[in-house]
């Protein structure tokens, strides 16, 4: 069974940094492009980054470019999103989401597993 477990969420006061993993079991991703996404309430879930299977190529949204940083280590089967400067329109449950097949994608129909979410709230 495929898993994808997100943690290192919580509360962070406007301008603090938060260090999300995304762990997986089940199937090693090694080879599969990942991505993370947030959803704040009332709002549709958006795309955050994303990165490619062996972590060369990575892709931001315009809002997060400069402050967040997306990886991976795929010998421990995680991804991560190292988040700086964070502002209180960051406020979001973040969600985690690997792809079968196909490069890096915003679209969250590509993605075809996806965590449980974490919370991240960010107070001004």
């Amino acid at each position: 069974q495929v898993q994808l477990v997100e943690s290192g969420g919580g509360l962070v006061q406007a301008g603090g940094s938060l260090r999300l993993s995304c762990a997986a079991s089940g199937r090693t991703f090694s080879t599969n492009a990942m991505g993370w996404f947030r959803q704040a309430p009332g709002k549709e879930r958006e795309f955050v980054a994303a990165i490619s299977g062996n972590g060369g190529n990575t892709y931001y949204t315009d809002s997060v470019k400069g402050r967040f940083t997306i990886s991976r280590d795929n010998a421990k089967n995680t991804m991560y999103l190292q988040m700086n400067s964070l502002k209180p329109e960051d406020t979001a449950v973040y969600y985690c989401a690997a792809r079968m097949t196909g490069g890096l994608s915003s679209a969250h129909y590509n993605y075809n597993y996806w965590g449980q979410g974490t919370q991240v709230t960010v107070s001004s």
